[in-house]
């Protein structure tokens, strides 16, 4: 699995940081805002819950950009760069990244404007305003998109059955906790309907239509007891591709 994908129980990983502040920095907030236009214009949503125009919006973006997307880049990183940077860095790379592959951008215009930027910091930024867009931008802040579909198979688990975690092939971007591989645990809920995933994750099993479980995990079956506050248990919502019968 990626080192760097749910790190629940990694030791010595170090103190966790627990800054409430959402944005260090104001060019964070920068980051997060073009992660979202992004989203908003992202091609996908053609086809989503609700759907959106976007066919006919007049930008020159004609990707699909999600959260997934976004996770792909950050869990693709080699591990020690991962640790290296903040949150938003990471962002701010895999963004940055993604466009120069999809020919928005040439890495040598991308240096070349942050040489720029980096001389001048108060230089003007480009303002272009469009109406069109930020509608889009507003819907989707409101309406957002769903992943939910009408059952396309019926649940293989049901409350109070007893589940084994799988332990699928490490791919670009997974949804499994990686401390909860191989582990027992008892369904809890099944979510009425199914949910498909923004990208297909391949060998990983995510991304049509599918089930979804809560799952209850006894602590000490995941970290031992004595790393373990007794009568602690902790719940996951799972894909049913994760999920196996008891051995």
């Amino acid at each position: 699995m990626k080192l760097q994908h749910s790190l629940g129980g990694l030791e010595n990983l170090g103190p966790v940081n627990v800054d409430t502040q959402v944005f260090v920095e104001p060019w964070e907030k920068r980051i997060f805002g073009i992660h979202t236009v992004m989203m908003a214009e992202s091609t996908h949503l053609a086809d989503a819950l609700p759907r959106y125009p976007v066919a006919d919006l007049p930008t020159t973006f004609r990707n699909t950009w999600t959260w997934a997307s976004l996770r792909t880049g950050a869990e693709g990183m080699q591990p020690f760069e991962y640790f290296k940077y903040r949150y938003y860095e990471k962002w701010l790379m895999g963004i940055s990244q993604f466009f120069i592959d999809e020919g928005y951008v040439s890495a040598e215009e991308l240096e070349e404007k942050t040489r720029h930027y980096r001389g001048d910091p108060q230089a003007a930024l480009p303002d272009k305003p469009n109406p069109a867009i930020a509608a889009q931008i507003s819907a989707y802040l409101v309406k957002g998109d769903s992943g939910f579909h009408a059952f396309a198979q019926e649940p293989r688990f049901s409350k109070g059955a007893q589940v084994r975690v799988g332990d699928p092939d490490a791919v670009d971007h997974t949804r499994l906790p990686g401390y909860l591989r191989n582990k027992p645990g008892t369904v809890d809920l099944v979510y009425p309907g199914a949910f498909s995933y923004f990208v297909s994750t391949g060998p990983d099993g995510i991304g049509h239509a599918m089930p979804v479980y809560r799952v209850a995990f006894n602590a000490a079956d995941i970290w031992g007891k004595e790393k373990s506050e007794p009568n602690t248990t902790i719940y996951a919502d799972l894909f049913d591709a994760y999920l196996l019968a008891p051995n």
